[in-house]
């Protein structure tokens, strides 16, 4: 399967799940939350400071049909728009914890430099008073895949 990443949220702060944000950065971060959904993220700091990225939504490209087997009775549009959509659609879960990234496997991001559409910055979603000020949420705006939650704040991203 293949998937554009289309929003993602950044995230820093220890806390006593999160231990795999202090690993190398370019790694797998799937951890399990609200009892039923697997998220993924991608770490991005230092050995020893933790930071992470939440992969948030993506767009399918190739490989829905599986996707839809993994999702069924969901609708393309609601296949992988929001992070525990797209880890089911994707069939990611804690067995890909610590996979390293950077590299072809299981699962990897690559660069694919595109142009044509407009990268904007908000609030991230689900976050409190804590983090109204925090514009780490990056989106693809107007992409049918981008989660549908609307921000405190919202800038477009030069």
């Amino acid at each position: 399967m293949v998937a554009r990443i289309v929003e993602v949220e950044a995230y820093r702060g220890p806390t006593p799940r999160n231990a795999p944000m202090f690993g190398e950065p370019g790694h797998a971060y799937v951890y399990f939350t609200y009892g039923n959904h697997f998220l993924l993220n991608i770490t991005t700091q230092k050995p020893g400071t933790p930071g992470a990225v939440l992969i948030r939504g993506v767009e399918p490209i190739q490989g829905v049909e599986v996707m839809r087997h993994l999702r069924p009775h969901v609708p393309d549009s609601e296949l992988t728009n929001g992070p525990g959509k797209l880890t089911k659609a994707l069939g990611i879960d804690k067995a890909l914890n610590g996979v390293k990234m950077t590299q072809r496997g299981a699962l990897y991001i690559v660069d694919c430099p595109e142009s044509g559409f407009e990268t904007w910055r908000s609030t991230r979603i689900g976050i409190g008073e804590a983090g109204i000020n925090r514009l780490w949420r990056f989106y693809i705006r107007g992409n049918p895949y981008v989660s549908k939650h609307k921000p405190v704040r919202e800038l477009k991203f030069c």
